[in-house]
């Protein structure tokens, strides 16, 4: 056996063992075998997988958010409209394709569509809360408040249905899940400049596009911020909003590539944006109260609770400019959004060497 390992050469007619030879050598030689080619590395393949995720996960929420009585599931596919806009966003640069232009459209109209909604739902579990407290003062203006909501939001909620039905989110679904994943295979994506295989495009075509539209992103967000500093009207702040949430859906993308320091932008994101979002909850509930008080036949039948709502609204004012105040503290000169300001200004520099390109 051991003559049979050790040689490389044919046995002869007298080795009785022969075809046992062979097999105990062929057991112990290494078996060379041709390796397919690696397949290319291609990082649309895996932002086009985050767009499929997002497409799932918006149409995944549409039957609860039609059955009405789950407003975690609005906030949600709000969310995920969001999250799937960017990353189109990402993929199809401007001048876009007509059909992506369409489907993007759809995306924004159902985000609209619930809007209104979902403010009322917000202001609802605000009112909840207060009066769930034992402490709670002015109870029945804050039930009168409820009310008021609860009709608002079923008033609200048919026109959202009616609109949702009308966007017929399955054909959009099917065709936009066809125009990222046709049979399986992903559909070559197109650029502004000219319109050529994702693959053929590689990683610098991928690194100049998220250069290009961080940057794009960025701009808007700081002007934005400038903006609100020298012009602090509650419109200006929003926008704020808006824009800082664009940034931050873009940058989740970025994440997913491990680019370092993406987490600790994420995170001093969702800190400003958790912020906006209570200073935003007030102003809308003042607009709210607002409307309710200001329609003739209340004020004729329900002065003295008028009243009340008007001194709600004072002191919600008050609050308001508690967070719009801190807004300021958190932004321009402070060092969170100097870091961020860094970090995106590094990034810009040298988009390779922030971007590992991975397999998708």
């Amino acid at each position: 056996m051991e003559e049979a390992i050790k040689t490389t050469e044919a046995p002869t007619v007298e080795s009785s063992g022969a075809p046992e030879a062979a097999e105990q050598r062929a057991a112990v030689e290494p078996v060379v075998r041709e390796e397919p080619p690696a397949e290319p590395r291609d990082p649309w393949r895996k932002v086009r997988k985050l767009a499929l995720r997002q497409l799932d996960r918006f149409m995944s929420l549409e039957p609860q958010v039609l059955r009405g009585d789950d407003p975690d599931a609005i906030h949600d596919i709000r969310v995920a409209s969001r999250r799937l806009q960017q990353v189109l966003d990402l993929l199809y640069s401007t001048p876009r394709p007509a059909e992506i232009r369409k489907l993007r459209r759809r995306i924004r109209r159902s985000r609209r569509a619930l809007g209104e909604v979902r403010n009322c739902d917000v202001q609802l579990a605000r009112v909840d809360r207060i009066l769930a407290s034992k402490r709670a003062t002015r109870r029945e203006i804050w039930e009168a408040v409820r009310h008021y909501l609860l009709q608002r939001r079923a008033k609200n909620f048919e026109k959202s249905a009616r609109k949702l039905s009308r966007l017929n989110l399955a054909v959009f679904y099917v065709r936009l899940k066809d125009v990222l994943t046709p049979n399986g295979n992903l559909r070559p994506i197109h650029g502004a400049r000219h319109h050529s295989d994702a693959r053929a495009q590689g990683s610098e075509e991928f690194h100049q596009r998220v250069s290009e539209s961080l940057e794009r992103v960025w701009r808007a967000f700081d002007a934005q911020v400038g903006q609100s500093h020298r012009d602090p009207q509650a419109g200006v702040i929003h926008s704020v909003r808006i824009a800082a949430k664009r940034l931050r859906y873009l940058i989740e993308v970025i994440h997913e590539f491990g680019v370092p320091g993406s987490k600790n932008a994420l995170a001093w994101l969702r800190g400003l944006q958790e912020h906006l979002g209570n200073w935003h909850d007030l102003e809308v509930l003042e607009q709210m109260m607002i409307e309710m008080v200001a329609r003739p036949e209340f004020l004729r039948d329900h002065l003295e609770t008028a009243m009340g709502v008007e001194k709600l609204i004072l002191k919600s004012r008050a609050g308001k400019e508690t967070f719009r105040q801190k807004y300021f503290g958190m932004t321009q000169d402070a060092e969170g959004y100097q870091q961020v300001n860094g970090w995106v200004a590094g990034l810009l520099a040298s988009p390779a060497a922030f971007v590992p390109i991975e397999n998708g």
